[in-house]
């Protein structure tokens, strides 16, 4: 009998950023199909819906496959304050979508601290790409999902690492509306099911939060129906 010679294929490593919610979803299942394996980093920080976020990391973890996974506890930003999600006396904003101001959401430089983690984790795994979920939409443009943030952080990355290290930032949905990542999301297989978008709830999404305004949007201009469970759906077209 000819045994067969072939080896089984090592596939590149990619960081991805999962959150939990269907930008980050939709980022892993990019990544998956451009043939990255994924390690899955999450970072609980005393948000509102740690819990439930934390748990959508591990279901889309599970989804994939994922053996590589690390949820890092950053419980400064707690202790910084300054964003209705970390800090319980800052009301979280009902949805505005027509505003162009910074919302109450914003946790100040988070993108900087997650990305430093990423990269630090990156490194020892010797992965090759890290992938994030930001978009420009999203929250009215919170200042650290622009991409001239992410350009500016890569010059980071290939400055304070080893001279071998050879870490990509990728940001395929940066560009995107929310229409836009539902639409690729159901394209590649997303499991947006078992994402979790919403500021305030860890049971039901409310659906009055910009989140969950900002991602039912997405569904009803995509024409798909968003398969969580909210308190009230709103018409936001």
């Amino acid at each position: 009998m000819n045994k067969s010679n072939t080896k089984p294929e090592i596939k590149p490593l990619a960081v991805v950023l999962l959150s939990g919610g269907m930008d980050s979803a939709v980022c892993a299942a990019i990544a998956h199909a451009a043939g990255y394996e994924i390690a899955a980093l999450h970072l609980n920080y005393g948000q509102r819906t740690q819990e439930r976020e934390l748990r959508s990391f591990h279901t889309i973890a599970d989804f994939y496959g994922v053996e590589k996974r690390l949820a890092v506890d950053v419980t400064h930003f707690a202790a910084i304050g300054g964003s209705s999600l970390t800090d319980t006396t800052i009301e979280v904003s009902s949805a505005d979508l027509a505003t162009t101001a910074i919302p109450t959401s914003y946790v100040p430089f988070r993108n900087a601290n997650i990305l430093a983690i990423a990269v630090s984790w990156a490194e020892v795994l010797s992965a090759k790409a890290l992938y994030i979920g930001a978009v420009e939409e999203d929250g009215s443009g919170y200042p650290d999902c622009r991409r001239e943030f992410y350009e500016a952080f890569q010059n980071v990355i290939d400055a304070g690492t080893k001279p071998e290290t050879r870490i990509t930032i990728h940001t395929p949905v940066i560009t995107f509306s929310k229409k836009d990542i539902v639409l690729k999301g159901a394209e590649v297989g997303a499991p947006l099911h078992l994402t979790w978008s919403c500021y305030k709830r860890n049971d039901v999404a409310c659906g009055e939060c910009d989140s969950c305004a900002l991602r039912l949007r997405g569904f009803q201009l995509a024409g798909l129906d968003d398969p969580i469970e909210y308190a009230v759906k709103p018409d936001y077209q």
